[in-house]
């Protein structure tokens, strides 16, 4: 073989590798919002893992992904038509949710003196942003390489909030050992001293498909300390220690192993759906979590430059939404991993603030890597 042959066959080989280990971006429309606009999905996909992103509530709608046997499954919970999402104000199925994350007490907070008052929505509190959150809107969306970068602005008084709030919410998709990792980066600016916790609301069945509860999934969370709530759900106030107690992640258990224990926490979330402070400096990227599904072997790990991570555990499903093949989503067959600052944090001058003022860009980025292992 001559040198020219041998060079174009290399490079042929090169080539092959190089597209192998590429990710690939589709765009197709996905049906109209209820103002009659263009609904936009777009389709990321990195070796045998699979991502859906919707432009409604720039939500993740689907992650498929392979098990320790190669077989690739459903693992997040939600619906296959954009009728489901529509129709659904309480799950908040996969969605960027804002201005505000989590809860707010009352609906009401204060910025420089001036008081503010947004909906009410979740037991006399206000909850991801209100009656009309970043989940019910339609942001507009840029492909970008290897995924897709989602806008949304928010005007001045949007749901009470103060200022103009500009969102941006980019989604990258890159190949992983056994996996892929789904990388969200979050950026905001405003006009006006405001506040803002933006998170992903997606719920995570890594034994594939949905139709079998979270419970023998084995967590392990990278904190020592937690933010206890009242009856509202609502922090106290309180950094109180792991250890010692069912809300102790830091090596890993089974979800199901605690989780009816005669603990108040637990009682007041029906569970898990707490605030967990994580280990290491806000605003650097550490780890969150790691879960394994021991029967499909599937993994997922979650890194963040948060300070907190909810972890909620599905307490309040209830066999009322039928998502993929019909499955209808049963008490604890999801959970969620939502990246944040603390709940009620303008409410706690403890807490890391959640202020964005003019000229102080807001930034945060989190990482879910889906992998395997036998």
């Amino acid at each position: 073989m001559g040198m020219r042959s041998a060079m174009m066959l290399m490079g042929v080989v090169m080539s092959s590798v190089g597209m192998a280990g590429a990710t690939t971006v589709t765009k197709a429309d996905w049906g109209k919002s209820p103002d009659g606009k263009t609904v936009e999905l777009y389709t990321l996909t990195a070796g045998k893992t699979e991502v859906k992103i919707a432009t409604w509530g720039a939500r993740v709608v689907s992650v498929r992904t392979p098990d320790k046997a190669g077989k690739v499954e459903e693992v997040v919970l939600g619906y296959p038509t954009l009728d489901g999402y529509l129709g659904d104000r309480e799950t908040y199925f996969g969605a960027i949710v804002g201005r505000y994350g989590n809860r707010i007490a009352n609906g009401k907070f204060s910025i420089d003196g001036k008081s503010y008052q947004v909906p009410q929505n979740n037991n006399g509190n206000s909850l991801h942003g209100g009656t009309e959150g970043f989940d019910h809107k339609l942001w507009t969306a840029k492909q970008v390489p290897n995924g897709v970068e989602m806008t949304l602005v928010s005007p001045d008084g949007d749901m009470g909030y103060p200022g103009t709030l500009t969102a941006h919410v980019t989604y990258t998709l890159a190949a992983a050992k056994d996996g892929a990792a789904l990388k969200i980066q979050y950026e905001a600016s405003t006009d006006k001293p405001t506040v803002v916790n933006l998170t992903n609301h997606t719920y995570f069945n890594l034994s594939g498909n949905g139709n079998q509860t979270i419970l023998n999934h084995v967590l392990k969370l990278n904190a020592d300390h937690y933010t206890p709530v009242n009856s509202g759900l609502i922090p106290t106030g309180n950094m109180d220690v792991v250890a010692g107690t069912p809300m102790d992640f830091r090596t890993p258990h089974a979800i199901g192993e605690r989780i009816n224990a005669d603990f108040e926490q637990l009682k007041l979330g029906k569970g898990y759906d707490h605030n967990w402070i994580l280990n290491g400096p806000t605003g650097q990227m550490k780890l969150a979590a790691e879960v394994t599904d021991p029967t499909s072997g599937r993994t997922l790990r979650v890194d963040t430059t948060e300070p907190g991570v909810q972890f909620y555990s599905g307490n309040f499903l209830a066999g009322k939404w039928a998502g993929y093949n019909g499955v209808k989503y049963q008490f604890r067959t999801g959970f969620c991993l939502e990246t944040q600052h603390y709940p009620d944090s303008p409410n706690h001058p403890g807490f890391p603030t959640t202020v964005l003022r003019p000229g102080k860009p807001y930034k945060s980025t989190t990482i879910f890597t889906f992998g395997t292992k036998s």
